[in-house]
Protein backbone atom coordinates (compact mmCIF):
# COMPACT_ATOMS: atom_id res chain seq x y z
CA UNK A 1 0.00 0.00 0.00
CA UNK A 2 1.34 3.44 -0.96
CA UNK A 3 2.09 5.80 1.81
CA UNK A 4 1.32 9.05 1.55
CA UNK A 5 1.92 12.09 3.63
CA UNK A 6 -1.84 12.31 4.98
CA UNK A 7 -1.41 8.94 6.44
CA UNK A 8 1.53 10.22 8.29
CA UNK A 9 -0.92 12.88 8.79
CA UNK A 10 -2.78 10.74 10.50
CA UNK A 11 -0.88 8.51 12.34
CA UNK A 12 0.60 11.68 14.01
CA UNK A 13 -2.44 13.08 14.67
CA UNK A 14 -3.73 10.32 16.69
CA UNK A 15 -0.78 9.34 18.23
CA UNK A 16 -0.46 12.98 19.65
CA UNK A 17 -4.30 12.90 21.06
CA UNK A 18 -3.37 9.51 23.25
CA UNK A 19 -2.00 10.23 26.22
CA UNK A 20 1.36 10.42 26.78
CA UNK A 21 4.29 8.99 28.74
CA UNK A 22 6.15 11.17 31.61
CA UNK A 23 8.76 12.41 28.65
CA UNK A 24 11.35 13.28 31.38
CA UNK A 25 11.17 9.65 32.87
CA UNK A 26 10.93 8.25 29.55
CA UNK A 27 14.29 10.17 28.05
CA UNK A 28 15.84 9.02 31.79
CA UNK A 29 15.69 5.26 31.36
CA UNK A 30 15.95 5.57 27.48
CA UNK A 31 19.69 7.32 28.20
CA UNK A 32 20.76 5.21 30.60
CA UNK A 33 20.08 1.99 27.97
CA UNK A 34 22.01 3.82 25.60
CA UNK A 35 24.67 4.99 28.18
CA UNK A 36 25.20 1.68 29.10
CA UNK A 37 25.45 -0.07 25.98
CA UNK A 38 27.98 2.65 24.62
CA UNK A 39 30.21 2.08 27.83
CA UNK A 40 30.70 -1.85 27.71
CA UNK A 41 31.12 -0.88 23.46
CA UNK A 42 34.43 0.66 24.45
CA UNK A 43 35.05 0.09 28.21
CA UNK A 44 36.84 -3.30 26.98
CA UNK A 45 39.37 -2.16 24.98
CA UNK A 46 41.70 -0.32 26.88
CA UNK A 47 41.65 -3.61 29.49
CA UNK A 48 42.07 -6.45 26.89
CA UNK A 49 45.85 -7.04 27.89
CA UNK A 50 45.19 -6.99 31.23
CA UNK A 51 41.88 -9.28 30.81
CA UNK A 52 44.61 -11.65 28.74
CA UNK A 53 46.43 -11.69 31.24
CA UNK A 54 44.36 -12.61 34.27
CA UNK A 55 42.52 -15.37 31.94
CA UNK A 56 46.07 -16.56 30.82
CA UNK A 57 44.90 -16.39 26.97
CA UNK A 58 46.42 -15.00 24.01
CA UNK A 59 46.64 -11.35 22.04
CA UNK A 60 44.91 -13.10 19.37
CA UNK A 61 41.89 -14.67 21.46
CA UNK A 62 41.24 -12.17 24.06
CA UNK A 63 40.55 -10.07 20.69
CA UNK A 64 37.19 -12.36 20.30
CA UNK A 65 35.74 -10.38 23.34
CA UNK A 66 35.59 -7.39 21.27
CA UNK A 67 34.69 -9.09 18.15
CA UNK A 68 32.07 -11.12 19.51
CA UNK A 69 30.18 -8.00 20.16
CA UNK A 70 30.57 -5.87 17.45
CA UNK A 71 29.53 -9.24 15.13
CA UNK A 72 25.71 -9.42 17.49
CA UNK A 73 25.59 -6.11 17.19
CA UNK A 74 25.99 -5.84 13.70
CA UNK A 75 23.23 -9.11 12.58
CA UNK A 76 20.79 -8.06 15.37
CA UNK A 77 20.08 -5.03 15.29
CA UNK A 78 18.09 -4.56 11.86
CA UNK A 79 16.39 -7.73 12.77
CA UNK A 80 15.28 -6.79 16.57
CA UNK A 81 14.44 -3.17 15.20
CA UNK A 82 12.31 -3.88 12.22
CA UNK A 83 10.69 -6.86 15.38
CA UNK A 84 9.69 -3.35 17.16
CA UNK A 85 8.11 -1.70 14.51
CA UNK A 86 5.94 -5.21 13.78
CA UNK A 87 5.06 -5.98 17.23
CA UNK A 88 6.00 -2.80 19.25
CA UNK A 89 8.87 -1.35 20.39
CA UNK A 90 8.99 -1.05 24.34
CA UNK A 91 8.01 -4.82 23.89
CA UNK A 92 11.16 -5.39 21.90
CA UNK A 93 13.53 -2.83 23.99
CA UNK A 94 12.59 -4.92 27.32
CA UNK A 95 13.92 -8.07 25.71
CA UNK A 96 17.36 -6.23 24.61
CA UNK A 97 17.66 -4.77 28.02
CA UNK A 98 17.21 -8.18 29.68
CA UNK A 99 19.98 -9.56 27.46
CA UNK A 100 22.19 -7.08 28.16
CA UNK A 101 21.75 -7.53 31.55
CA UNK A 102 22.43 -10.75 31.26
CA UNK A 103 25.24 -10.62 29.33
CA UNK A 104 27.04 -8.00 31.54
CA UNK A 105 26.05 -10.07 34.77
CA UNK A 106 27.55 -13.41 33.07
CA UNK A 107 30.27 -11.21 31.63
CA UNK A 108 31.16 -9.72 35.76
CA UNK A 109 30.91 -13.53 36.67
CA UNK A 110 33.18 -14.53 33.86
CA UNK A 111 35.77 -17.08 34.96
CA UNK A 112 37.09 -17.98 31.59
CA UNK A 113 37.31 -16.64 28.16
CA UNK A 114 34.79 -19.04 26.39
CA UNK A 115 32.10 -17.46 29.28
CA UNK A 116 33.02 -13.80 28.82
CA UNK A 117 32.79 -14.60 24.71
CA UNK A 118 29.47 -15.83 25.26
CA UNK A 119 28.65 -12.80 27.83
CA UNK A 120 29.93 -10.23 24.93
CA UNK A 121 27.37 -11.96 22.49
CA UNK A 122 24.69 -10.89 24.68
CA UNK A 123 25.90 -7.41 25.32
CA UNK A 124 26.33 -6.86 21.55
CA UNK A 125 22.33 -8.63 20.71
CA UNK A 126 21.66 -4.37 22.59
CA UNK A 127 22.57 -2.78 19.05
CA UNK A 128 19.13 -2.21 18.71
CA UNK A 129 18.83 0.35 21.96
CA UNK A 130 19.18 3.19 19.62
CA UNK A 131 16.97 2.50 17.20
CA UNK A 132 14.08 1.07 19.37
CA UNK A 133 14.45 4.43 21.27
CA UNK A 134 14.87 7.05 18.93
CA UNK A 135 10.96 5.24 17.23
CA UNK A 136 9.52 5.61 21.02
CA UNK A 137 10.57 9.20 21.23
CA UNK A 138 9.27 9.78 17.90
CA UNK A 139 5.60 7.78 19.05
CA UNK A 140 5.40 8.90 22.30
CA UNK A 141 7.16 12.85 22.67
CA UNK A 142 5.50 15.84 21.51
CA UNK A 143 6.70 16.82 17.90
CA UNK A 144 8.27 20.03 19.18
CA UNK A 145 10.31 17.92 21.88
CA UNK A 146 11.76 14.89 19.72
CA UNK A 147 14.54 17.02 17.74
CA UNK A 148 16.04 17.56 20.82
CA UNK A 149 15.39 14.29 22.66
CA UNK A 150 16.84 12.30 19.66
CA UNK A 151 20.02 14.79 19.43
CA UNK A 152 21.00 13.68 23.29
CA UNK A 153 19.95 10.18 22.88
CA UNK A 154 22.05 10.26 19.71
CA UNK A 155 25.18 12.17 21.78
CA UNK A 156 25.02 9.41 24.49
CA UNK A 157 26.00 6.92 22.51
CA UNK A 158 29.04 8.75 21.04
CA UNK A 159 29.23 10.04 24.89
CA UNK A 160 29.07 6.43 26.30
CA UNK A 161 31.68 5.13 24.13
CA UNK A 162 34.28 7.88 25.06
CA UNK A 163 32.99 7.78 28.67
CA UNK A 164 34.34 4.08 28.50
CA UNK A 165 37.72 4.99 26.92
CA UNK A 166 38.68 7.25 30.15
CA UNK A 167 37.14 5.32 32.88
CA UNK A 168 38.71 2.26 31.89
CA UNK A 169 42.07 2.86 33.47
CA UNK A 170 41.12 3.91 36.73
CA UNK A 171 38.46 1.07 37.04
CA UNK A 172 41.17 -1.86 36.25
CA UNK A 173 43.88 -0.08 38.58
CA UNK A 174 42.13 0.46 41.79
CA UNK A 175 39.46 -2.30 41.00
CA UNK A 176 39.77 -5.29 38.90
CA UNK A 177 38.30 -6.04 35.33
CA UNK A 178 35.16 -7.80 36.67
CA UNK A 179 34.12 -3.86 37.43
CA UNK A 180 33.91 -2.77 33.89
CA UNK A 181 30.78 -4.83 33.91
CA UNK A 182 29.67 -4.51 37.32
CA UNK A 183 29.09 -0.91 37.50
CA UNK A 184 27.32 -0.78 34.16
CA UNK A 185 25.12 -3.13 35.04
CA UNK A 186 23.23 -0.82 37.30
CA UNK A 187 22.33 1.68 34.75
CA UNK A 188 21.00 -1.36 32.54
CA UNK A 189 18.79 -2.51 35.51
CA UNK A 190 17.55 0.59 36.29
CA UNK A 191 16.58 1.12 32.14
CA UNK A 192 14.96 -2.21 32.43
CA UNK A 193 12.81 -1.44 35.46
CA UNK A 194 12.15 1.99 33.75
CA UNK A 195 10.87 0.46 30.56
CA UNK A 196 9.17 -2.15 31.94
CA UNK A 197 7.33 -0.18 34.95
CA UNK A 198 7.31 3.28 33.25
CA UNK A 199 6.80 3.30 29.74
CA UNK A 200 3.91 2.96 27.72
CA UNK A 201 3.79 0.54 24.47
CA UNK A 202 4.26 2.24 21.09
CA UNK A 203 1.00 3.39 19.35
CA UNK A 204 2.72 3.14 15.74
CA UNK A 205 3.70 -0.34 14.95
CA UNK A 206 3.92 -1.87 11.03
CA UNK A 207 2.12 -5.74 10.70
CA UNK A 208 4.28 -8.22 8.90
CA UNK A 209 5.89 -11.09 9.13
CA UNK A 210 9.95 -11.45 9.74
CA UNK A 211 11.84 -11.37 6.41
CA UNK A 212 14.04 -15.16 7.83
CA UNK A 213 15.45 -15.28 4.35
CA UNK A 214 16.96 -11.89 4.05
CA UNK A 215 18.00 -12.21 7.92
CA UNK A 216 19.80 -15.09 7.31
CA UNK A 217 21.79 -13.41 3.96
CA UNK A 218 22.16 -10.79 5.80
CA UNK A 219 24.17 -12.50 9.02
CA UNK A 220 26.58 -14.48 6.54
CA UNK A 221 27.68 -10.70 4.70
CA UNK A 222 27.96 -8.80 8.05
CA UNK A 223 29.66 -11.49 9.41
CA UNK A 224 32.06 -12.01 7.01
CA UNK A 225 32.65 -8.66 6.34
CA UNK A 226 33.53 -7.81 9.78
CA UNK A 227 35.66 -11.10 11.03
CA UNK A 228 37.88 -9.73 7.41
CA UNK A 229 38.39 -6.10 9.21
CA UNK A 230 38.65 -7.77 13.04
CA UNK A 231 40.86 -9.99 12.07
CA UNK A 232 42.92 -8.75 8.68
CA UNK A 233 45.63 -7.72 10.48
CA UNK A 234 46.30 -10.80 12.56
CA UNK A 235 45.68 -12.90 9.34
CA UNK A 236 47.45 -10.75 7.14
CA UNK A 237 45.34 -8.30 4.36
CA UNK A 238 46.41 -10.08 1.46
CA UNK A 239 45.89 -13.29 3.08
CA UNK A 240 43.55 -16.08 1.37
CA UNK A 241 40.99 -16.00 4.33
CA UNK A 242 40.97 -12.09 4.65
CA UNK A 243 40.35 -11.85 1.00
CA UNK A 244 37.81 -14.97 1.16
CA UNK A 245 35.90 -13.31 3.87
CA UNK A 246 36.25 -10.17 1.75
CA UNK A 247 35.00 -11.77 -1.61
CA UNK A 248 32.02 -13.67 0.63
CA UNK A 249 30.69 -10.97 2.26
CA UNK A 250 30.36 -8.72 -0.65
CA UNK A 251 28.68 -11.29 -2.88
CA UNK A 252 26.12 -12.36 0.21
CA UNK A 253 25.24 -8.42 0.60
CA UNK A 254 24.59 -8.23 -3.14
CA UNK A 255 22.33 -11.04 -3.03
CA UNK A 256 20.55 -9.79 0.20
CA UNK A 257 19.70 -6.36 -1.74
CA UNK A 258 18.24 -8.20 -4.93
CA UNK A 259 16.16 -10.82 -2.54
CA UNK A 260 15.18 -7.64 -0.55
CA UNK A 261 13.65 -6.36 -3.41
CA UNK A 262 11.56 -8.89 -4.47
CA UNK A 263 9.66 -10.50 -1.43
CA UNK A 264 6.57 -9.19 -0.27
CA UNK A 265 7.78 -8.04 3.60
CA UNK A 266 11.91 -7.37 3.48
CA UNK A 267 13.60 -7.49 6.50
CA UNK A 268 15.25 -3.48 4.90
CA UNK A 269 13.10 -1.53 2.18
CA UNK A 270 15.91 -1.02 0.19
CA UNK A 271 13.83 1.34 -1.51
CA UNK A 272 13.74 3.51 1.91
CA UNK A 273 17.74 3.30 1.49
CA UNK A 274 17.04 5.04 -1.57
CA UNK A 275 15.93 8.60 -0.33
CA UNK A 276 18.71 10.62 -0.11
CA UNK A 277 18.03 12.04 3.20
CA UNK A 278 18.64 8.13 4.32
CA UNK A 279 21.37 7.34 2.04
CA UNK A 280 23.88 10.62 2.80
CA UNK A 281 23.14 9.87 6.78
CA UNK A 282 24.25 6.30 6.37
CA UNK A 283 27.77 7.37 4.91
CA UNK A 284 28.07 9.88 7.46
CA UNK A 285 27.74 7.85 10.16
CA UNK A 286 30.19 5.18 8.54
CA UNK A 287 32.65 7.62 7.97
CA UNK A 288 32.36 9.45 11.19
CA UNK A 289 32.09 6.06 12.99
CA UNK A 290 35.33 5.33 11.50
CA UNK A 291 36.91 8.83 12.54
CA UNK A 292 35.72 8.18 16.31
CA UNK A 293 37.20 5.22 16.60
CA UNK A 294 40.57 6.07 15.10
CA UNK A 295 40.16 9.06 17.89
CA UNK A 296 40.22 5.82 20.53
CA UNK A 297 43.04 3.91 19.09
CA UNK A 298 45.59 7.16 18.25
CA UNK A 299 45.38 9.69 21.18
CA UNK A 300 45.93 7.10 23.99
CA UNK A 301 48.44 4.92 21.71
CA UNK A 302 50.88 8.23 21.55
CA UNK A 303 49.87 9.72 25.13
CA UNK A 304 50.98 6.26 26.62
CA UNK A 305 54.55 6.22 24.85
CA UNK A 306 57.35 6.73 26.49
CA UNK A 307 58.70 10.72 26.79
CA UNK A 308 61.69 9.38 26.02
CA UNK A 309 60.73 9.01 22.26
CA UNK A 310 60.87 12.86 21.90
CA UNK A 311 56.90 12.78 20.75
CA UNK A 312 55.70 9.93 23.49
CA UNK A 313 54.23 12.04 26.63
CA UNK A 314 54.97 9.31 28.74
CA UNK A 315 50.91 8.80 30.38
CA UNK A 316 49.36 5.87 32.31
CA UNK A 317 46.18 4.52 31.29
CA UNK A 318 44.36 6.64 33.49
CA UNK A 319 46.01 9.61 32.38
CA UNK A 320 45.54 8.96 29.06
CA UNK A 321 42.08 8.65 29.33
CA UNK A 322 41.34 11.99 31.07
CA UNK A 323 43.04 14.00 28.20
CA UNK A 324 39.67 12.17 26.24
CA UNK A 325 37.40 14.17 29.09
CA UNK A 326 36.86 17.26 27.12
CA UNK A 327 36.01 15.01 23.95
CA UNK A 328 32.77 13.44 26.15
CA UNK A 329 31.89 16.69 27.53
CA UNK A 330 31.51 18.54 24.11
CA UNK A 331 29.11 15.37 22.74
CA UNK A 332 27.26 16.02 25.92
CA UNK A 333 27.18 19.86 25.21
CA UNK A 334 26.50 19.64 21.29
CA UNK A 335 24.35 16.65 21.08
CA UNK A 336 21.50 18.88 22.53
CA UNK A 337 22.31 21.83 20.54
CA UNK A 338 22.04 19.89 17.09
CA UNK A 339 18.75 19.19 18.28
CA UNK A 340 18.10 22.60 18.26
CA UNK A 341 19.78 23.60 15.10
CA UNK A 342 17.29 21.07 13.72
CA UNK A 343 14.35 22.81 14.61
CA UNK A 344 15.17 25.88 12.81
CA UNK A 345 17.66 24.60 10.47
CA UNK A 346 16.82 20.72 9.40
CA UNK A 347 19.60 18.04 10.42
CA UNK A 348 21.72 19.40 6.91
CA UNK A 349 23.61 22.61 9.17
CA UNK A 350 24.12 20.56 12.22
CA UNK A 351 25.64 17.20 10.25
CA UNK A 352 27.86 19.81 7.96
CA UNK A 353 29.04 21.47 10.95
CA UNK A 354 30.06 18.52 12.79
CA UNK A 355 31.90 16.69 9.66
CA UNK A 356 33.88 20.17 8.92
CA UNK A 357 34.70 19.95 13.11
CA UNK A 358 35.80 16.82 12.75
CA UNK A 359 38.35 17.37 9.72
CA UNK A 360 39.62 19.98 11.36
CA UNK A 361 39.80 18.13 14.98
CA UNK A 362 42.50 15.70 12.58
CA UNK A 363 44.25 18.21 10.58
CA UNK A 364 45.51 19.68 13.91
CA UNK A 365 47.76 17.05 15.02
CA UNK A 366 48.04 15.69 12.06
CA UNK A 367 50.30 18.87 11.13
CA UNK A 368 51.50 19.33 14.99
CA UNK A 369 51.03 17.18 17.77
CA UNK A 370 54.13 17.73 20.12
CA UNK A 371 52.48 19.79 22.58
CA UNK A 372 49.53 18.38 25.46
CA UNK A 373 47.04 21.85 24.14
CA UNK A 374 47.82 20.25 20.56
CA UNK A 375 45.78 17.42 21.49
CA UNK A 376 43.09 18.87 23.92
CA UNK A 377 41.91 21.18 21.39
CA UNK A 378 41.66 18.40 18.57
CA UNK A 379 39.63 16.38 21.53
CA UNK A 380 37.44 18.95 22.15
CA UNK A 381 36.59 19.45 18.49
CA UNK A 382 36.07 16.06 17.73
CA UNK A 383 33.54 15.56 20.71
CA UNK A 384 31.70 19.13 18.94
CA UNK A 385 31.56 17.35 15.75
CA UNK A 386 30.73 14.21 16.73
CA UNK A 387 27.93 15.11 19.23
CA UNK A 388 26.24 17.50 16.32
CA UNK A 389 26.60 15.17 13.68
CA UNK A 390 25.44 12.08 15.53
CA UNK A 391 22.48 13.75 16.87
CA UNK A 392 21.91 15.07 13.37
CA UNK A 393 22.42 11.65 11.72
CA UNK A 394 19.11 10.19 13.62
CA UNK A 395 16.93 13.70 13.29
CA UNK A 396 17.70 13.06 9.18
CA UNK A 397 16.49 9.75 9.63
CA UNK A 398 13.31 10.89 11.40
CA UNK A 399 12.46 13.40 8.58
CA UNK A 400 12.88 11.22 5.97
CA UNK A 401 10.98 7.83 6.57
CA UNK A 402 7.55 6.77 7.55
CA UNK A 403 6.60 6.65 10.92
CA UNK A 404 6.70 2.88 11.34
CA UNK A 405 9.56 2.52 9.68
CA UNK A 406 12.07 4.23 12.32
CA UNK A 407 13.26 1.57 13.97
CA UNK A 408 14.23 0.00 10.58
CA UNK A 409 16.03 2.86 9.50
CA UNK A 410 17.62 4.03 12.76
CA UNK A 411 18.81 0.35 12.76
CA UNK A 412 20.55 0.63 9.10
CA UNK A 413 22.15 3.98 10.68
CA UNK A 414 23.40 2.41 13.82
CA UNK A 415 24.77 -1.15 11.71
CA UNK A 416 26.63 1.29 9.50
CA UNK A 417 28.31 3.32 12.64
CA UNK A 418 29.09 0.16 14.30
CA UNK A 419 30.90 -1.24 11.06
CA UNK A 420 32.41 2.05 10.10
CA UNK A 421 34.17 1.40 13.62
CA UNK A 422 34.70 -1.60 12.99
CA UNK A 423 37.42 -0.50 10.14
CA UNK A 424 38.03 2.30 11.55
CA UNK A 425 39.69 0.94 14.60
CA UNK A 426 41.27 -1.90 12.36
CA UNK A 427 42.58 0.68 9.80
CA UNK A 428 44.59 2.80 11.81
CA UNK A 429 46.33 0.03 14.40
CA UNK A 430 47.39 -1.05 11.31
CA UNK A 431 48.89 1.61 9.92
CA UNK A 432 50.30 3.15 13.26
CA UNK A 433 51.61 -0.76 13.48
CA UNK A 434 53.26 -0.43 9.81
CA UNK A 435 55.82 2.47 11.20
CA UNK A 436 58.07 1.00 14.04
CA UNK A 437 61.18 1.40 15.78
CA UNK A 438 63.97 -1.34 16.16
CA UNK A 439 62.00 -1.86 19.57
CA UNK A 440 59.10 -2.48 18.23
CA UNK A 441 56.77 1.06 18.84
CA UNK A 442 54.87 3.26 16.41
CA UNK A 443 57.29 6.23 15.32
CA UNK A 444 56.07 9.60 15.30
CA UNK A 445 55.64 9.26 11.31
CA UNK A 446 52.87 6.39 12.34
CA UNK A 447 50.86 9.03 13.92
CA UNK A 448 51.21 11.46 11.21
CA UNK A 449 49.90 9.25 8.63
CA UNK A 450 46.78 7.70 11.20
CA UNK A 451 45.97 11.50 11.97
CA UNK A 452 45.95 12.37 7.84
CA UNK A 453 43.61 9.25 7.36
CA UNK A 454 41.65 9.90 9.34
CA UNK A 455 41.22 13.80 8.12
CA UNK A 456 40.87 12.27 4.40
CA UNK A 457 37.90 10.17 5.57
CA UNK A 458 36.30 12.43 7.42
CA UNK A 459 36.31 14.83 4.31
CA UNK A 460 33.60 12.68 2.78
CA UNK A 461 31.69 13.01 5.24
CA UNK A 462 31.48 16.51 4.68
CA UNK A 463 30.44 15.59 0.80
CA UNK A 464 28.09 13.37 1.86
CA UNK A 465 26.54 15.88 4.53
CA UNK A 466 26.30 18.21 1.43
CA UNK A 467 24.22 15.82 -0.35
CA UNK A 468 21.22 15.89 2.52
CA UNK A 469 18.31 17.63 0.66
CA UNK A 470 17.99 21.03 2.19
CA UNK A 471 15.46 22.42 4.75
CA UNK A 472 13.99 24.55 2.43
CA UNK A 473 13.22 21.58 -0.48
CA UNK A 474 11.43 19.72 2.81
CA UNK A 475 9.64 22.69 3.30
CA UNK A 476 8.36 23.48 -0.19
CA UNK A 477 7.68 19.94 -0.42
CA UNK A 478 5.51 19.42 2.51
CA UNK A 479 3.53 22.82 1.26
CA UNK A 480 2.96 21.59 -2.33
CA UNK A 481 1.40 17.88 -0.36
CA UNK A 482 -0.93 20.51 1.72
CA UNK A 483 0.77 19.19 4.75
CA UNK A 484 3.59 21.25 6.15
CA UNK A 485 6.48 20.23 8.25
CA UNK A 486 6.47 16.62 7.42
CA UNK A 487 8.96 14.42 5.80
CA UNK A 488 8.73 15.11 2.27
CA UNK A 489 10.89 12.82 0.44
CA UNK A 490 8.83 9.66 0.90
CA UNK A 491 6.00 11.32 -1.13
CA UNK A 492 8.55 12.59 -4.05
CA UNK A 493 9.40 9.15 -4.44
CA UNK A 494 6.00 7.88 -4.53
CA UNK A 495 7.21 4.50 -2.61
CA UNK A 496 5.46 1.03 -1.97
CA UNK A 497 5.70 0.97 2.32
CA UNK A 498 4.16 -1.13 4.49
CA UNK A 499 0.80 -0.63 5.29
CA UNK A 500 0.61 1.30 8.84
CA UNK A 501 -1.84 0.91 11.44
CA UNK A 502 -2.25 2.60 15.07
CA UNK A 503 -2.76 0.22 17.91
CA UNK A 504 -3.95 1.81 20.50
Amino acid sequence: MTHTLQESARVGSTASAAPRANSSLLVLYLSFGGLAFAVLQSLVAPALSTIGRDLSVSTSDISWVLTAYLLAASVLTPILGRLGDMVGKRRVLIGVLAALAAGTLLAALAPNLTVLIVARALQGAAGAILPLSIGIVRDELPREKVGVTVGLLSAIFGVGAGVGIVAAGPIVEHLSWHWLFWLPLVLVVVALLGTIFGMPESRVRTPGRLDVLGAAILSVSLVSLLLAVSKGQGWGWTGPKTIGLFALGVVALVVFVLVELRVREPLIDMRLIWIRGVWATDLVALILGFAMFGTFVLVPTLLQLPSATGYGFGKSVSQAGLFLLPTVVMMVVFGPLAGLLDRRFGPKLPMFLGAVAVVVAFVLPALAHGAAWQMLLSGVLTGAGIGLAFAAMSNAIIESVPAGQTGEASGVNTIARTIGSSIGAAVVAAVISSHSTPQGLPTDEAFTAGFWVCAGVAVLAVLAALALPSARRRHEQAVAAGVDDLPPEPVELHLPHRHHEDHR
